[in-house]
Order: structure tokens, then sequence, then C-alpha cells
């Protein structure tokens, strides 16, 4: 079986610093999630709400749980990144935060080779998962 390695379907460089921030991004994700959350656990960094009141408060419905915890909403959690409990979220953000800068290492390959198709499609992905992360329409942030 031989090869063939045709020069118009190799992967633009871009493709493969995408591959390799994606790769790279999500272990250096599930790293932080696992020490600060080894950090929460062992009680080293103290929580906002205690284990046991959310153990206590675990039948609320997600609005009655807020009030009672008096949880943040949308991106009050990053106030609380000094927080065991919150403090996780860091992770968990930063491989939110990973496809938008993928797709942004992609935009000048597509502008070099004048693909204005696939510009457009990055693009619009990046302006809709960052309007969606903003909470401007009520909704992400957490």
């Amino acid at each position: 079986m031989s090869q063939h390695t045709d020069p118009d379907i190799r992967p633009m460089p871009e493709q493969i610093i995408y591959a390799n921030i994606l790769g790279m991004g999500a272990y250096l994700g599930i790293l932080v999630m696992v020490v600060t959350y080894i950090l929460y656990v062992t009680g080293i960094i103290g929580a906002h709400i205690e284990l046991e009141m959310v153990v206590r408060n675990w039948h609320l419905n997600v609005q009655q749980f807020i009030q009672v915890t008096n949880a943040p909403r949308g991106w009050g959690w990053v106030a609380l990144l000094g927080k065991g409990d919150y403090l996780n979220f860091l992770g968990m953000a930063l491989l939110a935060l990973l496809t938008i800068v993928c797709y942004l290492v992609l935009l000048p390959g597509f502008v070099r080779r004048k693909d204005w198709t696939y510009f457009g499609i990055c693009v619009a992905e990046v302006v809709v998962l960052s309007l969606a992360a903003s909470g401007i329409f009520g909704s992400g942030g957490h």
C-alpha cells in the first residue's frame, strides 16, 4: 500500500496549530480541574457554599438554591475564584475558551487562501460562541 501526499489535501499550518492548541489545552484544562478539585475537597481552600449546605438544599430548584445559598449568577463566579467550590470552574472555562481560540488561529490561513466561506464560518462561530458565553441573552457565563 502506497501513501500519496497530494499537497492540495495537506492541512494548512494553522490547522496543525489548531490541533496542537486543542490537544495541549484539553490536557491543561483537565489538569487545572483535577488540581483545583483536590484543593477544594481537601479543604485547603475554603468553599463559598459548604458541602453540608449543598446536601441540605439539594431538593431545591435552581432559583431557590441560588437564593438560599447566595450563589452567584452568570459571570459572578469569577469574583469567587478564591473559593474552592468556584476555583474549579477555571478549568471548565479554559476548556470552553479553547474552541474560540482555535477558530481564531484558523482565520489567517483562510484569509491567505482567500477562502471566504470558511473564513465567514469561523468568524460566525467565534461571534456565536462569544455571545453565548457572555450572558448577554440571559444565559451562559456559568
